[in-house]
């Protein structure tokens, strides 16, 4: 008997569910302080939580259960989380709307914007750190976690990232450190969830290997569809403003390339993602499809 495709959205919504109630359990009550409530109100705004999906899709891929690497892949969206908080400040990007709601800034004030997300990255590796987080996996592999997710939140990725993407602001930068850009501030922290997840469901080096150049691939498909999106996007979809990185004068995969050529580099990386996976067997059809989905994303 043929086995039914596989469906992304029922999977999506299932993961999604489970990383929910996992941060709802996390955070902070909010009754308990201001920073508390700016906390949750900016993890709590929605998203698509794909970084823990992709964490627990890993980890499934190579043979593990996912239900271990669920403290992982809360961690690493509350380093998303944080990251956007600090993007949006008016020393940064300067956003107005985020998930469609006011930024963390604008719905507080900067200051408190500035602690919640200094307190979302630090509950994040209190979370790696404590016991209870992958408590069967041996203590080598949980250093090695908290390792990758520390090298893909600091200054040799999302922030190293973050630094090159303020330098390049009003100057035309060439395609390759474009890609290196990228590589750092939105491919690092996706590659670790991967990677992160190979390792706790007990993927082999081979195995951590091709997850490492399927994780490489979808980071750049992603942040080319982001810059695609910023031109043609719908606002309303996406919940933030369209046209800004022209506005900013930021160098992206349109400016440099333009719309058709930038649609047809995504779909070459994702391309390779999925070269990458065929040294998996089924197991890895939620992250075979979570490739595709990048670039058919509207939002």
């Amino acid at each position: 008997m043929e086995s039914s495709p596989f469906e992304l959205k029922t999977y999506l919504q299932s993961k999604q569910l489970q990383v929910n109630n996992r941060l709802l359990l996390s955070l902070p009550p909010a009754v308990s302080s201001r920073i508390a409530d700016a906390m949750r109100y900016s993890v709590l705004a929605g998203g698509k939580r794909l970084r823990p999906v992709l964490c627990l899709a890993a980890a499934e891929a190579v043979g593990g259960c996912s239900d271990i690497a669920i403290d992982t892949s809360v961690a690493i969206e509350l380093i998303h989380t944080y990251s956007l908080i600090h993007d949006d400040l008016p020393a940064m990007d300067d956003d107005a709307l985020r998930r469609g709601k006011p930024t963390c800034h604008v719905a507080y004030d900067e200051a408190t914007a500035i602690l919640t997300g200094d307190a979302l990255l630090t509950l994040a590796f209190q979370m790696l750190a404590s016991q209870e987080c992958a408590a069967d996996v041996p203590a080598d592999r949980r250093l090695q976690i908290i390792h990758a997710v520390a090298t893909a939140a600091g200054y040799e990725g999302m922030i190293g990232g973050q630094m090159a993407d303020i330098d390049s602001e009003s100057s035309r930068i060439g395609l390759s450190r474009l890609e290196q850009l990228h590589l750092m501030k939105t491919g690092a922290l996706i590659k670790a969830a991967v990677t992160t997840g190979g390792i706790l469901g007990g993927g082999t080096s081979e195995q951590i290997r091709h997850l490492h150049k399927y994780a490489q691939n979808i980071g750049l498909a992603f942040q080319i569809i982001d810059d695609i999106l910023n031109v043609e996007g719908d606002p309303a979809l996406l919940g933030k403003a369209v046209g800004t990185d022209e506005e900013k004068k930021k160098s992206t995969y349109p400016a440099l390339l333009g719309l058709a050529e930038s649609r047809k580099l995504a779909a070459d990386r994702v391309k390779e993602a999925l070269k990458a996976l065929e040294y998996f067997d089924k197991k890895a059809d939620p992250l075979r499809a979570i490739a595709k989905y990048v670039i058919d994303r509207k939002s």
